[in-house]
């Protein structure tokens, strides 16, 4: 039987210490995220209701329910996720497959990485200019959805750029070797084996696209409205605008209101994001290497 030496002991002792450290680190995170959600629970659970999820709201938006918003807030998702990851996506086959490595790719890398830091109100900003007047779409879905897109565009680029370059080189040239194309090598081989990864950016797009203000308040987001959105060209009430208006500009609004509003909006969240984590665990578990 082996005895431990000095050495032996010391690095066992390190890595323990490491252990507790990175530990505490996790706690850290965690427990911040446990309070919130408890705070959320405790006050705006008693809220929550068939009338208050399914109803239009009322009396100055003090009674009823946020129904108008929740839709809204689906509508804006959806729009955006369909405007973003296509080209997303694209954009990031042809940075990590086709594009050679010069200034001007670096140069575009390096935009991606600066795009994603610009704060929510530019991007606003640009959304008014570039949706609302210049396309032409006036305060509406398409509008603010589209100035979403752009805001997370970056993030969908990087995940699905990452997640291509992190597949093998050696199943690219085994499957050029068999007289496959390029073309035919990516959509075969490569995306396939790195869905996950693509999913990881829109798991991250959905949070926050759901969870912005300033973008879409002056695009498309409305205090108010009677009545459900019936097209991309109408405007909508979305949670986050509408958690925002409770909160500062209605008076005598009841606490559990406001609470039960961003109990919904995280709620739907953390569904959309479960939906997207469960599909790429079970891709991942088809993976073959």
């Amino acid at each position: 039987m082996f005895e431990a030496t000095n050495l032996n002991r010391r690095n066992h002792q390190i890595q323990w210490l490491f252990k507790v450290l990175f530990g505490m680190m996790t706690l850290i995170l965690i427990v911040p995220v446990a309070l919130i959600l408890g705070v959320l629970v405790a006050k705006g659970g008693p809220a929550i209701s068939m009338e208050f999820l399914f109803s239009m709201p009322r009396n100055g938006l003090t009674e009823g329910g946020i129904l108008p918003a929740l839709i809204g807030t689906m509508w804006l998702v959806g729009v955006a996720l369909l405007a973003s990851v296509p080209v997303g996506i694209a954009a990031a086959i042809y940075l990590s497959e086709y594009a050679p490595d010069n200034w001007l790719t670096r140069g575009i890398n390096l935009a991606i990485i600066n795009l994603a830091g610009v704060p929510s109100i530019v991007h606003a900003l640009f959304g008014v200019g570039a949706f609302v007047v210049f396309a032409g779409f006036g305060a509406s879905i398409l509008a603010a959805s589209l100035t979403l897109a752009v805001m997370t565009l970056p993030v969908v680029i990087v995940a699905t750029r990452e997640s291509l370059q992190a597949v093998p080189m050696a199943f690219r040239e085994a499957c050029w070797n068999m007289g496959a194309t390029r073309w035919q090598t990516i959509r075969i081989v490569v995306l396939p084996n790195s869905v996950s990864g693509i999913l990881t950016g829109i798991i991250l797009e959905v949070s926050r696209t759901a969870g912005e203000t300033a973008p879409i308040m002056f695009t498309g987001a409305a205090m108010f409205l009677p009545f459900l959105p019936q097209g991309v060209l109408d405007q909508t009430m979305a949670l986050s605008m509408h958690l925002f208006v409770i909160s500062n500009s209605i008076p005598g609004m009841s606490e559990e209101f406001k609470y039960g509003t961003a109990l919904v909006l995280i709620s739907l969240v953390l569904l959309m994001n479960a939906l997207s984590i469960s599909f790429r665990v079970y891709l991942r578990g088809k993976k073959k290497w």
